[in-house]
């Protein structure tokens, strides 16, 4: 049996865990993969009156086919300051505007391209896990203090280091199976 206060220890850190997770796939969202999503355009940001905003607050973003995005404002009079923040993030996408709608055609994507995207959702699940088992030396320290100063018994640290080291593995898994998922989204064409 744990003591409730290593267990909170290693509540704590399993939350922490499980946020990596998260975070990993929110920033596996923007990763462009062979098909159009909505989620790509989630951190543009448009200069509307004099505040940089959030391009979802300003406009519906939808993807009505597999290599097209459309944008529609809501307030019109947005519409060429949308484009402009388009064109300016960085994301390689030619918005042509209509006065009522943004249509933004995605390039086919390249073998190169495929190669440096499937790079960089890589370096994402590295930080992940580095994130992971920085939230396990973390919590393995903490117990090891804890157990010291409140004279525990070496049997609750080692089970308690154990339950840590179980969910560090489990939500490396998840980061891996995330990964094997956006891989092969990637690269199929």
């Amino acid at each position: 049996m744990i003591p409730e206060n290593l267990q909170l220890i290693i509540d704590t850190a399993k939350e922490s865990m499980a946020e990596a997770v998260i975070f990993c796939k929110k920033e596996f969202s923007h990763i462009r993969a062979g098909k159009a999503s909505p989620a790509i355009l989630d951190n543009v940001k448009v200069e509307y009156y004099g505040t940089k905003t959030p391009l979802n607050q300003l406009a519906n973003v939808s993807a009505p086919d597999a290599r097209l995005l459309t944008v529609q404002p809501f307030d019109k009079g947005a519409t060429s300051d949308i484009e402009k923040a388009i064109m300016s993030a960085g994301l390689g996408l030619n918005p042509s505007n209509d006065g009522t709608i943004i249509r933004i055609p995605l390039p086919i994507l390249s073998e190169e391209r495929r190669k440096d995207l499937v790079k960089l959702a890589k370096e994402t699940a590295e930080n992940a896990r580095i994130s992971i088992r920085n939230t396990r030396r973390d919590a393995n320290d903490e117990i090891k203090s804890t157990v010291q100063e409140e004279s525990l018994p070496e049997d609750s640290r080692f089970e308690a280091e154990e339950l840590i080291q179980k969910h560090t593995n489990n939500y490396i898994a998840k980061v891996e199976e995330l990964l094997d998922v956006k891989e092969k989204e990637i690269m199929t064409v």
